[in-house]
């Protein structure tokens, strides 16, 4: 089976360009931006990799039971709660978020702070298009919210 390559430029854009990348597809729901990077099927179904663009909203506590995460910080300065620990993160840190450990991520400075979350196996863009057409369709709201986290395997805490 064949699979699309392509080159992800990450460096080379401003926050919230996807310019010309092959790879890329923005998704806007609400007040929340996710620029998806890499994708299922960009990667054969290896990884996800996610960037939330401005306005940057912070994210409640809740676990993933489809998939492991890790948070590469781009810019600002980020706490970071896994588990019971709270961890404070800064340009060029990263975190593992193993599948099935509540976690959760706000932004010291609100609003400031970008990262991009990587994802495996790939899949949880799915949970963003499902947002995005909800808002799309006229109805994001609570129950568009609880139908994309059941069917993508989160459980909000």
């Amino acid at each position: 089976m064949a699979h699309r390559v392509g080159c992800i430029r990450f460096g080379r854009m401003a926050s919230g360009d996807i310019g010309s990348e092959p790879l890329a597809e923005r998704l806007t729901f609400g007040p929340g931006t996710i620029i998806v990077r890499a994708s299922a099927a960009t990667t054969g179904g290896a990884l996800t990799i996610l960037e939330e663009v401005p306005p940057l909203l912070d994210t409640p506590l809740h676990a993933h039971s489809k998939e492991d995460e890790l948070f590469y910080i781009l810019e600002g300065e980020h706490i970071v709660q896994r588990g019971d620990e709270e961890l404070r993160l800064g340009p060029g840190d990263a975190v593992f978020l193993p599948r099935g450990v509540p976690h959760a991520q706000r932004r010291v400075v609100p609003g400031e702070g970008r990262h991009l979350a990587v994802c495996t196996p790939a899949g949880l863009e799915e949970f963003f298009r499902d947002l995005a057409r909800a808002d799309e369709q006229g109805r994001l709201g609570p129950d568009a919210y609880a139908a994309a986290s059941e069917k993508a395997g989160i459980t909000w805490l």
